[in-house]
């Protein structure tokens, strides 16, 4: 089946609060001052017979209550024409006084402002992470990107759970991320990666499968509550699903059976500060390092990182890489650091970065 086509732009800003634009509120006022506007200068023209500029140079010294010289002097209708357009301005005035006081006290202008913010966040975003669902697993999920420094956007159908991410400066939508015109709005054909941890599997199963459609080469990670619904997740096009239920079984194991291995690895994570990652670096034609062997290219000495394993161009997976390893475009080394090291070291294995090759 075809992937739907859909634009993104256009309508990114349609799944944004419908705030008013703050001139909506004055529109009245205005309609009025214009309707007064007229009135007067027919008024001065009929009365007074003055020329069309001096009928509407006399309105609107009048409403502006400036107290310019009179183009001459007026007529007894004139004087009680002037009286009335004056009443009528003033009324004017203290109307829009009231409209103004009131968009100023609703608050409704930092919702105006808000929206503005957001619309702006989501046309330039690119490269970044979609979270659907922001329960007790959408939460962690966000905090750890947000720790890692990814862009980030939130979608729920609830608006009190967002409240505290749009005042931290988080992108959020409200609205449901099974529907396109939300993803759409969340720049999905643009993002890197989507999480689905909604509340229920059927939810996550419908935007597993939109989300699949919409952009193929997204990449997908859901969660599951049934274990049954895992082959399902995957089916409808996630590349991983995530059982928090068997995860939390593991942990629980590997602390009852093997605590110390559970506290080597969580000082490993956190040792001396230092947050150690584990992270996939792919492998690209062009790099210094194709060609040469793990001995040769002596990752350890030059970037401070761990070689854990190797997944081939075939999906196969080597936990025990040797020194004789070749480094070969199309693998993907699994390394250990810590962020900094992670970065400079996946730079120079894509190409983007040239290095001396080591002999």
């Amino acid at each position: 089946m075809p992937a739907p086509r859909v634009s993104s732009s256009p309508q990114s800003a349609a799944l944004l609060p419908v705030i008013r634009h703050p001139f909506y509120h004055f529109l009245g006022a205005l309609t009025v001052l214009f309707a007064l506007m007229g009135v007067g200068t027919f008024g001065y023209w009929s009365i007074e017979k003055m020329s069309p500029l001096d009928a509407l140079y006399m309105t609107i010294i009048t409403l502006s209550t400036v107290g310019f010289e009179e183009v001459h002097p007026l007529s007894p209708r004139g004087r009680l024409f002037t009286i009335g357009l004056i009443a009528g301005g003033g009324a004017l005035a203290a109307y829009a006084a009231g409209k103004a006081i009131e968009y100023l006290s609703s608050g409704e202008w930092r919702d105006f402002l808000e929206t503005r913010r957001q619309s702006r966040m989501l046309s330039g975003m690119k490269g970044h992470y979609l979270v659907c669902g922001y329960g007790r697993v959408g939460r962690h999920v966000t905090q750890e990107l947000i720790e890692q420094g990814l862009r980030v956007v939130v979608i729920d159908s609830q608006s009190e759970a967002l409240a505290g991410l749009k005042m931290s400066g988080t992108s959020a939508i409200v609205g449901n991320a099974s529907d396109e015109a939300v993803l759409i709005a969340a720049e999905i054909l643009r993002a890197k990666g989507l999480v689905a941890c909604a509340s229920s599997d059927a939810e996550n199963l419908l935007i597993v499968l939109t989300a699949r459609l919409m952009n193929p080469e997204i990449t997908i990670i859901a969660r599951a509550v049934d274990e049954a619904s895992e082959p399902k997740l995957k089916k409808a096009g996630a590349n991983r699903v995530v059982l928090p239920s068997q995860l939390a079984a593991i942990r629980t194991i590997t602390l009852l059976l093997r605590p110390a291995v559970a506290d080597f690895l969580w000082e490993a994570a956190h040792v001396g500060g230092l947050e150690l990652f584990l992270e996939q670096i792919p492998l690209r034609q062009g790099s210094c390092l194709i060609g040469q062997t793990l001995a040769q290219a002596q990752l350890r000495n030059r970037f401070n990182v761990t070689i854990l394993g190797c997944r081939l161009p075939d999906g196969t997976l080597s936990v025990r890489p040797t020194a004789e390893t070749v480094l070969d475009a199309g693998k993907e080394l699994i390394a250990l650091g810590t962020y900094a090291e992670l970065q400079a070291f996946a730079r120079l294995a894509s190409g983007e970065e040239r290095g001396e090759a080591t002999p």
